[in-house]
């Protein structure tokens, strides 16, 4: 008897842990590199786990500081966490963040990066993480020219596309919705 009342007791501990750790936003995330976010599983507008989602993120801004994760990437980030807390499966996201003008940078490997700014690019586990997740982290080509960045130094986690302007008109003509950030 005793034994089966400490056993309840350690699991009904094991338990307020989680919802204590839940409710400090806490909660487990897919993309670790950046991203936090607060559960509120009682608020409105909750993600529909059945539903798909098609977002094409615009990342326009440039870091304020060289040595932290570009704003616009961590919102991605955050935004890939807050649909899998809320129970939409990875495989239901269909994002895809393009990176064009001032967020240019953010894209390059740590080598050139370095070379640019004189630090290890912090986007770079990042956009490992989303690449894991399946979301596609690309980069303008027209950008990387006028930047006069070598379409090589952009890390192996990054898709080239043609153009920020033909890549994100022709997802939403595919039904994507635009995200600026």
């Amino acid at each position: 008897m005793k034994s089966s009342i400490a056993l309840f007791s350690i699991l009904g501990l094991l338990g307020f842990a989680t919802a204590t750790a839940a409710a400090q936003g806490t909660a487990k995330q897919v993309i670790t590199a950046a991203g936090n976010y607060h559960p509120l599983p009682n608020a409105a507008y909750q993600p529909n786990p059945a539903n798909t989602y098609k977002v094409v993120f615009s990342l326009t801004k440039a870091s304020d500081k060289p040595d932290q994760v570009n704003p616009a990437l961590e919102r991605v980030a955050r935004t890939v966490n807050l649909y899998v807390g809320a129970g939409v499966p990875l495989d239901h996201l269909k994002f895809v963040a393009v990176a064009y003008g001032p967020a240019t940078p953010l894209v390059l490997d740590d080598e050139h990066y370095k070379a640019q700014f004189g630090v290890a690019n912090p986007n770079l586990p990042v956009i490992a993480q989303l690449r894991k997740a399946g979301i596609d982290v690309v980069v303008c080509g027209q950008a990387m020219a006028e930047h006069h960045f070598a379409n090589e130094w952009a890390s192996k986690d990054v898709t080239l596309s043609l153009a920020a302007l033909t890549t994100i008109t022709g997802l939403q003509q595919q039904g994507y919705a635009l995200m600026p950030l």
